[in-house]
C-alpha cells in the first residue's frame, strides 16, 4: 500500500529537502521500515532505541494521533497520509 508521508522540516536533511514523500507498507511500522530504506538513518529520529516511538515525535495516520489508535500497528491504507510532527514546547 503507497502512503504520502509529510517530513517534517527538522528531519528534511534525510530526504533531500522532499517534504513529502512516499512509501509503502500496511502498517505504520512496516512504512517506517520502507521510509528507512530509502532515507537511511530517519526511522531512528522517529523511535527510540526500544523501536517505540520518540516521546517529542507525534504521528498521525490520517487526522489521527496513533498512540490513541494502535501506535506502530496502527493499519496504513492505502493513499493516506502520514504526518510527522516533532512537539514543541516552550514557554
Amino acid at each position: 500500500m503507497s502512503v504520502s508521508v509529510r517530513i517534517p522540516t527538522i528531519l528534511r536533511t534525510y530526504t533531500g529537502g522532499e517534504s513529502e514523500v512516499s512509501a509503502e507498507g500496511d502498517t505504520l511500522a512496516a512504512v517506517l521500515d520502507d521510509l528507512d530504506a530509502s532515507y537511511a538513518g530517519i526511522r531512528a529520529r522517529i523511535l527510540d532505541d526500544a523501536g517505540a516511538l520518540r516521546r517529542f515525535v507525534n504521528v498521525y495516520v490520517g487526522n489521527d494521533d496513533v498512540r490513541f489508535l494502535e501506535d506502530l500497528a496502527t493499519p496504513t491504507p492505502d493513499g493516506v497520509q502520514i504526518s510527522v510532527i516533532p512537539a514543541v514546547a516552550g514557554g
